[in-house]
């Protein structure tokens, strides 16, 4: 089976949908909060190298559709008026893109843009992959992306993690090449993906989910309702890197110096702080399906069909509630980068 690109069949699944992203991004915020002490670093340390510029021009890339689509930009806006009340500067105008792929539900993100009239932001949607060139040269100050860049372009062979590797490594240095072509001298950019803790790409804090996915893809093959040859055929086009991948990627392309790479862990659950006390087991791993489905629902209707999709998440919630009751492996490992463009 070729290829296919990701782009054709990926989208977070839209407000109409049954499970939405919307309603099952509790984990995305928690990462976006976890991460804000590194946007206000970042932010801080790049105004001081430019002073008195009249309009900031912000990319969001991979910003979805829902409650958390305009936390970076709120969170930016804060930060910046911060810095300048301080300093007593005039606080800069701020143009923000927000982007994501064509199939994003951009019609719900568009209708919450009224509520940043009368402030100095600017905001506009751009339709795209951000694995090619998105905006005019040299004209970005500051580039944000938070959970979107462990998705590749296009899938690889099943079970063959080097050609996995090679699409990740191609698809960052693309990424980061076209950044660099897009954004100006000193502007920063703050990255923050999921990743794995291990050089080896198949441990078990990058595979133990989708083991479970594919343990309840197995569930109905028994039960007659899916073909085996489909799972094989079958390729999720993500891929967590190890920080030495993600270092030796940005030095070989040379174009933005790393500042700041560090490491920490996210539970799947994103209650996980409410349950520490009392573990429910089958409504934490129904937390962690619907996060899951509200992801990748598109792109297994697209290859399995819609009629398993209910079954599906309903045995992946009870295989991930029994995994947590007596596993310790339940976290992802996620890496957050922050570089300066030379």
């Amino acid at each position: 089976m070729a290829p296919a690109s990701s782009a054709n069949v990926y989208c977070t699944n839209a407000t109409d949908k049954e499970i939405s992203y919307a309603n099952n991004s509790s984990l995305q915020k928690k990462v976006q909060l976890k991460t804000r002490p590194f946007l206000e670093d970042t932010i801080k340390d790049m105004l001081s190298k430019m002073v008195h510029v009249p309009c900031i021009k912000v990319a969001d890339l991979g910003c979805a559709s829902g409650p958390n689509t305009f936390f970076p930009t709120c969170e930016v806006m804060d930060i910046i008026a911060s810095v300048c009340r301080q300093a007593h500067w005039e606080s800069p105008e701020l143009q923000v893109f927000l982007n994501d792929l064509p199939q994003n539900d951009f019609n719900t993100v568009f209708k919450s843009i009224p509520a940043f009239n009368g402030k100095p932001c600017f905001i506009a949607g751009v339709a795209g992959s951000f694995y090619q060139r998105l905006f005019p040269s040299k004209s970005i100050h500051f580039v944000h992306s938070s959970y979107s860049l462990h998705w590749l372009s296009k899938s690889s062979p099943p079970n063959v993690s080097k050609a996995y590797s090679g699409q990740f490594r191609n698809d960052f240095s693309r990424f980061l090449h076209f950044r660099s072509e897009e954004m100006i001298t000193e502007g920063r950019m703050l990255l923050t993906f999921i990743g794995r803790s291990s050089t080896d790409p198949t441990s078990k804090d990058c595979c133990a989910i989708w083991d479970l996915f594919t343990k309840s893809l197995l569930d109905l093959v028994a039960k007659g309702l899916v073909r085996e040859s489909d799972i094989d055929s079958f390729n999720v086009p993500y891929y967590y890197p190890c920080e030495e991948e993600v270092r030796e990627i940005i030095e070989k392309e040379r174009s933005f110096a790393l500042d700041k790479l560090e490491i920490f862990e996210m539970n799947w659950d994103f209650e996980d702080d409410v349950f520490n006390e009392n573990f429910e087991k089958s409504r934490s791993g129904r937390n962690v399906a619907n996060c899951i489905r509200a992801i990748t629902e598109s792109m297994i209707a697209s290859h399995f069909g819609e009629a398993i999709i209910d079954d599906l998440f309903s045995r992946f919630a009870q295989h991930v509630g029994e995994h947590f009751s007596c596993e310790k492996t339940k976290y992802y490992v996620t890496i957050v980068v922050s570089m300066t463009m030379k």
